[in-house]
């Protein structure tokens, strides 16, 4: 077998919280390519991506992903973000013990989705940690917001930060598949929470990266959806647009929702996501089983 199975952990912040932490290694002896952090999206968890992580396994990477702050298994009231800067920290703290964990020679990539893809997007962006590579996934660049919305966010960021809401999701346009929409509706670690400082969080960091992109230095592979109506594809547009041709490629799907590899016509993203990845990062075989899992206080 290629893959081990998937091991459950949990990794205390530097907030002194715990994160619930997946892991989906490969077997000792195989060649490895990297090692795939993923980061998921706002109001769903992780362990929605265990197609993804099998996908990433065979093409021959490794793969860690973990629960946000208020999310899935990770402690945290949900939605809600009592630090500006936490969901940056703590991705941060995740990279560092991942380091760890793994071998030197192997390439780190970060693969986030919707708000994930924005997280991830925002690190690279301030340059707060070293990785190889990033995909973005529908990233939450532009998440549509009028000027009465922006407004209405910075006031609640500055009175009441901590204040929840629920925030706007409509399951019905993740996907076009029908099973994708009603096991999201029926998953208990989903929810539809967003305080005032996460959304102000949301609304400042698009912008932020944006105005960086001109000066994108990680090789990036950006991945969005023509029919998404959860975040504005306008954003991931003005991205690949603004950023320089060699570093960041970037292929719309047209017809697709927001969850591209939970579409009926996934196939064709896997398709572009492993070419892209399988031309970068070449094989190696390291000789020893994964680093093992443990408990870890930063």
């Amino acid at each position: 077998m290629m893959r081990n199975d998937s091991t459950l952990s949990t990794f205390v912040s530097t907030y002194g919280e715990s994160l619930s932490l997946h892991d989906w290694p490969l077997s000792a002896g195989w060649p490895t390519r990297g090692v795939v952090l993923l980061v998921h999206g706002l109001g769903e968890h992780v362990g929605r991506y265990m197609h993804v992580a099998d996908q990433l396994n065979q093409w021959g990477f490794s793969v860690r992903g973990y629960d946000q702050h208020g999310h899935g298994e990770s402690m945290g009231v949900r939605g809600d973000l009592p630090d500006d800067d936490q969901l940056l920290t703590d991705l941060a703290s995740v990279i560092d013990d991942t380091r760890t964990r793994m071998d030197d020679r192997l390439p780190l990539i970060l693969l986030g989705h919707s708000m994930g893809g924005l997280v991830a997007a925002r690190l690279v962006s301030l340059k707060l940690r070293r990785v190889d590579a990033l995909v973005l996934a529908s990233p939450a660049l532009d998440v549509g917001m009028s000027m009465v919305q922006k407004a209405l966010v910075s006031s609640l960021y500055r009175m009441a930060p901590r204040m929840r809401l629920g925030n706007g999701l409509n399951a019905r346009y993740l996907s076009h598949d029908h099973a994708v929409v009603d096991a999201y509706r029926d998953d208990p670690l989903v929810h539809d929470r967003i305080s005032a400082r996460l959304a102000h969080f949301i609304a400042t960091a698009g912008p932020a990266v944006l105005r960086r992109a001109p000066r994108w230095r990680v090789p990036t592979l950006l991945l969005y959806a023509g029919q998404d109506r959860l975040v504005n594809p306008a954003g991931s547009e003005a991205f690949a647009k603004a950023a320089p041709a060699r570093t960041v490629s970037a292929q719309s799907f047209p017809m697709h929702y927001h969850e591209l590899f939970n579409e009926l016509e996934s196939e064709v993203v896997f398709e572009a996501l492993r070419d892209w990845l399988t031309a970068r990062f070449q094989p190696i075989v390291l000789g020893h089983a994964p680093k093992p899992v443990t408990r870890v206080v930063i």
